[in-house]
């Protein structure tokens, strides 16, 4: 695709987003009456033999160890309607979610603006975000096939609304979560995919090496939570916040929800919610863990079967939540707000040179071979990120229930902007879900561009470098607005 084929598409890029425009005004309605709630879920598994990403190298799925499911939280004051919606993918495309805004709006009336969608980020599940790079609208039968189950589960939700009391609480899981960028020693971090050696540190380095000197940024260990239940105790929803990147560790090529599939299981069973009507839901949405995983690399590798390591997070995270879920302060209503605005932002793009060396070494690519090499992997991604525009919009999401404020951003957040965002907003507790929206590549902060690594490569990173810094500006404004 060239540049003038890009600058055609831009209004079909962008459009959808005037209707963003005309309802993104915050609204903080005081509770009015009784708080109701409805939760629900629905099945998002694919065929068989769909494309598998979260690596280099896609491949097809041949097996279902455990399914995929979307999600849903509903809350109603009596004046402001809420939904939630966390789907058990690597992430959702923008055009996906316009469509199931659009089919959710259309169907229930629910305004657009007061929608939020998320992606846990599970690396084994088929990829509903198209073609990587990507500046077509045009959506493939899984997209519209999720969108639609969007679209059905806030339905669902709403249809299971009933009178409720709502409460949070935070908890802490330290032990599975590790800044996975490190300082090495001078001399010791591999060579770029782009023929430089400039990178300061290095993503997931050598376990237990010499060579290590220091992480390159902090963890956050909170789990943030928000529950729901009926009058009488009755367990009906939970969403939960925590920022670990994914654990992995599937048997071939499964499809499985990960930890955060497992995290829901272990909760209703905490929670003695098992074989309620309507079901007890259970959320683990991904907080700002761009920069963080569950591996110590101070330690070697320990051997566990399929699935174990997930397993474990899982119950750890769930067992912490669980306690903190006893501390929660129930209320029968409290104040809902949401916000929602397409904030325009700058795309990164290749120097002359660094476009001339990418097509170099594409052209020595056999016509019918895919980029298999990481020199060869990124030059195709420097020639896509080429044709994007120089400034596009990105779409952010602040949302208030009672004291907690959540925002939402459409990349892969280091874990500074969310220890930032708690830091500055006016809510207590606050949160970030990332992945919420869309899919624009990592946001590191200026200083992390700085030190270079995988995180901030061209291709990986799509969003100008100072991108993080505006993007909590834009958020804390909103959240102050619905103070």
């Amino acid at each position: 695709m060239n540049s003038q084929r890009v600058r055609s598409l831009l209004p079909s890029l962008f459009g959808l987003l005037a209707l963003f425009a005309a309802i993104s005004v915050a609204v903080a309605a005081g509770p009015s009456a009784q708080l109701r709630a409805g939760a629900a879920t629905s099945n998002i598994t694919p065929s068989l033999g769909g494309n598998i990403i979260g690596g280099f190298h896609p491949f097809p799925s041949k097996n279902v160890h455990d399914d995929l499911h979307a999600r849903c939280l509903v809350l109603d004051n009596g004046q402001t309607r809420l939904a939630f919606v966390v789907c058990d993918l690597i992430g959702l495309s923008r055009y996906l979610c316009d469509e199931a805004r659009r089919l959710v709006q259309k169907e229930t009336g629910l305004p657009a603006a007061n929608l939020l969608m998320s992606g846990t980020h599970t690396h084994s599940a088929t990829s509903a975000l198209g073609e990587r790079y990507s500046t077509s609208p045009e959506l493939d039968d899984y997209q519209k096939f999720v969108a639609r189950r969007i679209a059905d589960v806030v339905h669902c939700a709403i249809n299971n609304l009933a009178p409720a009391r709502i409460g949070w609480a935070t908890g802490s899981e330290p032990r599975h979560v590790f800044n996975r960028r490190w300082f090495m020693k001078p001399g010791t971090v591999p060579v770029t995919p782009f023929g430089g050696t400039n990178d300061l540190v290095k993503m997931n380095p050598p376990r237990a090496n010499a060579n290590l000197v220091k992480p390159a940024g902090p963890t956050d260990p909170e789990i943030c939570l928000i529950a729901v239940q009926s009058p009488e105790g009755r367990p009906i929803a939970l969403l939960a916040n925590y920022s670990l990147h994914y654990v992995g560790g599937v048997r071939g090529a499964d499809i499985s929800a990960d930890y955060y599939g497992m995290f829901c299981s272990r909760m209703q069973q905490l929670l003695g919610a098992d074989r309620q009507d309507p079901p007890f839901v259970a959320m683990m949405s991904n907080g700002t863990s761009g920069n963080i995983n569950n591996i110590d690399f101070t330690k070697p590798g320990e051997k566990m079967a399929s699935y174990e390591k997930m397993r474990l997070v899982a119950n750890d995270v769930a067992n912490a939540t669980f306690k903190a879920y006893q501390a929660i302060q129930w209320h029968d209503s409290v104040p809902l707000g949401a916000a929602f605005q397409d904030m325009e932002i700058g795309f990164r793009h290749p120097t002359p040179e660094q476009l001339e060396r990418a097509k170099g070494i594409l052209a020595k690519i056999k016509p019918d071979a895919k980029p298999n090499t990481m020199e060869e992997i990124y030059a195709d991604r420097t020639v896509r990120v080429n044709d994007y525009p120089q400034r596009g919009k990105i779409p952010l999401q602040a949302l208030r229930i009672g004291d907690v404020g959540i925002g939402t951003i459409p990349t892969e957040v280091f874990v500074e902007v969310g220890l930032e965002m708690k830091k500055r907003s006016p809510f207590k507790p606050t949160f970030v879900m990332s992945l919420a929206h869309g899919y624009f590549g990592y946001l590191p902060t200026p200083e992390q561009h700085k030190l270079g690594g995988y995180e901030t490569w061209l291709g990986t990173n799509r969003l100008e470098v100072d991108a993080s810094t505006k993007i909590i500006t834009a958020l804390l404004e909103m959240l102050g607005k619905l103070r």
